[in-house]
């Protein structure tokens, strides 16, 4: 449980993250640029570079000599730079509200910013791994913030979601002379040991399924487990299950088990953060609130396995074949949230820990070891993981001193939990979203969103412009 989680691109983390939206959407417009960064920016000795890519447009720009216009920046997060750009429309609204210029920044060993090409990853090289880290990121940001600046004193906006969110956040923290403020929305920069109770992801990703129908979903999706893992326990269990949820690989062994049982459990999960009011398709083709269109299925109680069992496949199938095109279900199809990546980052800083306690949520009980949690990081990646460094480097939640942040948060979103829900003094603005997913209000606007989200942009606008005046 706590693997599958920790796998979870904060957009998916992202993810998830921010892609997908109305049929409708144009296509933004940008030029890729490439920006030389060095390997190691801490280092005296050594000077080796690379290439981070970056998406530049000017045409909201009126006047291209003026020192001044602002830079509207996105801190890349774990995943190819354009699906962020493309899905990030608030931002692009609020360029054209603000003559700006729109960047977004591909985060370091993430898309084609890759520091050794197709030997990054390769486990035989462990070394490679030793700059991937938040602060190298950050580094790259300023740096290429400061070459776009080119010695003016343009005012500079940082915009992120979930963990981009976070990185915004954090470069005003660290970099408060190159950017005036900061929009984190959905960052949960309290997800992490000793501030937050592990086990409140799973919990409001509960909530948020016992609220879109009746309790009888939850009800049925705790049941579910029981009836996957005893079936689970015969071939002819093996087959039943294979053969409802039509998987193009049947289960075969307690492995193959185990790993359908982590891809429901990540679909619950996803479900709850991609829960818009309109279509998407970013992890998969999903309609207008997918998480109650799943509960439709689960609102009566089924007392027999074998109808449980079928009711939750055309359960699931909301998610996993809404379009009815899906031949057979593959538990290994990749999704464009890049989680080799982020594996490793929760192996050397970003260790959120999550459990669930199987009373007061609708998982399987899981506890969170860290001492399990960092065999594994070892023996897959060489890397012993830090749970406190975060804290260290960015305060955790004694950020008093922080100024200009905007933290937004939904209360549908599961990462909220993890979320700056209180000021700590007045330059910090918080803005809750009731009936908001995950980072619904970084979205490009649309006819369908809630009026907390609408309520939520105009927010965000203002403060934005009232600092870009005072600059």
């Amino acid at each position: 449980m706590g693997e599958i989680q920790l796998r979870l691109s904060l957009a998916i983390f992202t993810v998830i993250l921010l892609i997908g939206g109305t049929k409708s959407e144009e296509k933004y417009q940008y030029l890729i640029k490439e920006f030389v960064v060095p390997l190691d920016h801490f280092s005296f000795l050594s000077n080796a570079t690379f290439s981070i890519r970056y998406l530049y447009n000017d045409s909201f720009v009126r006047d291209k000599s003026n020192a001044r216009t602002p830079i509207l920046f996105y801190t890349g997060n774990e995943g190819d730079i354009e699906l962020f750009a493309q899905n990030t429309g608030f931002l692009w609204e609020e360029a054209e509200r603000k003559h700006a210029l729109v960047i977004f920044a591909e985060h370091r060993y993430y898309g084609k910013s890759l520091p050794f090409g197709k030997s990054t990853f390769n486990t035989s090289m462990p070394e490679h791994l030793a700059y991937f880290t938040v602060e190298q990121t950050l580094e790259d940001y300023a740096m290429l913030i400061t070459f776009l600046r080119n010695g003016t004193e343009r005012p500079v906006v940082t915009f992120g979601g979930s963990y981009g969110g976070m990185l915004a956040a954090w470069f005003r923290m660290k970099y408060p002379h190159l950017a005036i403020g900061a929009l984190a929305a959905s960052a949960p920069i309290l997800q992490f040991p000793g501030i937050t109770d592990c086990d409140i992801f799973n919990r409001i990703v509960t909530s948020v399924f016992e609220n879109a129908y009746n309790s009888n979903c939850t009800v049925n999706i705790a049941k579910s487990w029981r009836v996957f893992e005893t079936l689970g326990g015969t071939e002819a269990g093996k087959k039943q299950i294979s053969d409802a949820f039509n998987l193009c690989s049947p289960i075969k062994n307690d492995a193959d088990l185990k790993k359908f049982l982590d891809y429901v459990e990540e679909i619950y999960s996803n479900l709850a953060m991609v829960n818009y009011p309109y279509n998407s398709s970013f992890l998969a083709p999903l309609p207008a609130f997918p998480v109650r269109q799943v509960c439709f299925y689960l609102k009566d109680l089924h007392t027999t396995d074998a109808d449980l069992l079928h009711t939750m496949a055309s359960a699931l199938a909301v998610y996993t074949n809404f379009t009815g095109t899906t031949k057979c279900l593959d538990l290994s199809a990749a999704s464009n949230a890049d989680e080799s990546g982020w594996n490793i980052q929760t192996c050397n800083q970003m260790v959120m820990p999550f459990c669930s306690n199987g009373t007061e949520t609708m998982f399987r009980p899981s506890t969170w070891n860290f001492n399990e949690f960092s065999e594994k990081c070892y023996k897959d990646y060489r890397l012993t993981p830090k749970p406190y460094d975060i804290i260290l480097r960015y305060g955790g939640k004694n950020i008093d001193a922080a100024t200009n942040i905007i933290f937004s948060n939904g209360l549908l979103d599961p990462w909220s939990g993890g979320g700056v829900l209180q000021a700590p003094n007045d330059k910090i603005h918080i803005i809750i979203l009731p009936e908001g997913a995950h980072h619904l209000d970084l979205r490009r606007s649309d006819p369908a969103d809630p009026p907390s989200v609408r309520d939520a942009r105009n927010k965000e606008s203002a403060i934005i412009a009232r600092w870009i005046e005072e600059f």
